[in-house]
């Protein structure tokens, strides 16, 4: 378990009186009622509005809205989640999506409000066993996918190329084993797509922040980058968070030694390795330690499976 604190899951928050007036007036015009109250909700990497809304009338809803500045690929991002929010059945557990629109370069989507709060920090092993039981129950229940979506290789495949591309970067102050290894690490991930691949709906990214805890259900938020892929993906995503966010290592939550599944870590591995040697995105000024935090935890994880001196 990590005996330090983890980075934040947090990035810059927009307040609901900053959000355009016009994708406020349209929200309080579906909601049918002047908002009274507005509380900004903290995690999760986004620079955009992340709002508990409360009208005068007592009505309760869950409002994201992110507009072109200052990070212009958020509203892609918002884009898709629009699209998947839309589609998924309501048997998932997943706040309900009411409506959603794009108004003025702005994208909003409207969710019930679900009265639930994040995983606690560090991870207790009740809360973390709660999560992998809905983990396994969300992907068998998703296995087909019940709704389109693009394939994890179309999603994934320009970000999980980390080791081929650091092959042409500056290596300073890489781990000794990656530089060991690095020819080897780039062959190992060149495989991740083949052995990611499935007609599984998986949420592929999954983190703490993306989780919502009830008495009675596991709810899991955020789903801009749902696509196609492998039954496992979701339950190999999570781990590297959860041990850096002081909870068990990988290693003890998984066990299956499959080759496909090495070949996976290894491409998310260097995913985070080399996005944390990289500038801070615009709006996202966590977003790089966070990245660096889980590339540590992955790191020591490929270790392990490859077995590599």
């Amino acid at each position: 378990m990590s005996d330090t604190a983890s980075p934040p899951a947090a990035g810059s928050r927009v307040p609901w009186h900053e959000v355009h007036p016009k994708v406020r007036a349209a929200v309080e015009e579906f909601l049918g009622d002047p908002v009274a109250e507005a509380v900004t909700q903290d995690g999760g990497f986004s620079p955009a509005a992340a709002v508990r809304l409360r009208t005068r009338s007592g009505r309760r809803a869950f409002v994201k809205a992110v507009g072109p500045e200052p990070n212009r690929e958020s509203v892609r991002i918002y884009r898709s989640e629009l699209r998947i929010a839309a589609a998924l059945p309501e048997s998932v557990p997943a706040p309900r999506l009411l409506t959603g629109f794009e108004l003025d370069g702005w994208v909003a989507l409207v969710f019930e409000d679900v009265e639930g709060r994040h995983p606690a920090m560090p991870w207790r092993r009740d809360e973390l066993d709660r999560v992998l039981a809905a983990v396994a129950e969300l992907s068998a229940a998703l296995t087909p996918a019940p709704v389109d979506a693009p394939a994890i290789e179309e999603v994934f495949g320009d970000s999980f190329q980390g080791w081929r591309r650091l092959i042409e970067e500056d290596t300073g102050g890489l781990d000794p084993w990656i530089l060991r290894h690095l020819a080897e690490l780039a062959e190992l991930e060149s495989g991740w797509a083949a052995a990611a691949a499935g007609d599984s709906l998986v949420h592929a990214d999954l983190r703490a922040d993306n989780i919502l805890l009830t008495d009675e259900r596991v709810y899991v938020v955020d789903w801009p980058w749902a696509c196609k892929g492998a039954v496992w993906f979701d339950r190999v995503g999570l781990l590297p968070s959860v041990g850096m966010q002081g909870g068990p290592a990988p290693h003890e939550l998984f066990t299956d030694d499959d080759p496909g599944v090495t070949a996976v870590v290894a491409a998310m591995t260097g995913y985070f390795v080399r996005q944390s040697r990289r500038p801070a995105p615009p709006g996202l000024p966590t977003l790089r330690a966070f990245q660096g935090a889980q590339g540590v935890v992955a790191l020591d994880w490929l270790k392990r499976r490859t077995g590599w001196a």
